[in-house]
């Protein structure tokens, strides 16, 4: 069964930055597209980038020129590098291997103070 685990999430000034790891078991990495998902209040979970087993990236148009994806295919690991941070990216983040049902993992926290 895959499994995700999320990390590097925390608590930022706006402005500033963070990197967002996931690392994936149980699953062909290197045949995998890969998504970033957040769930900020009030608002459903949205996919916020993807990326193809190439690296072929995609964004989210209110993420798009500052946040950048990314994977390291040895490691099984995909990342989300978030820069100029905005108080409305305040939330949790998920990642999700691309058309492969599984369960969500437990996320990561980010909070942007303005």
């Amino acid at each position: 069964q895959v499994q995700l685990q999320e990390s590097g999430g925390g608590f930022v000034q706006a402005g500033g930055s963070l990197r967002l790891s996931c690392q994936a078991s149980g699953t062909d990495f290197n045949k995998n597209s890969m998504d970033w998902y957040r769930q900020t209040p009030g608002k459903q979970r949205e996919l916020v980038s993807h990326i193809t087993e190439g690296g072929t990236a995609t964004y989210v148009n209110s993420v798009r020129g500052r946040f950048t994806i990314s994977r390291d295919n040895a490691k099984n690991t995909v990342y989300l590098q978030m820069n100029s941070l905005k108080p409305d990216d305040t939330g949790v983040y998920y990642c999700r291997a691309f058309g492969i049902p599984h369960p969500w993992g437990q996320g990561t926290q980010v909070t942007v103070s303005s």
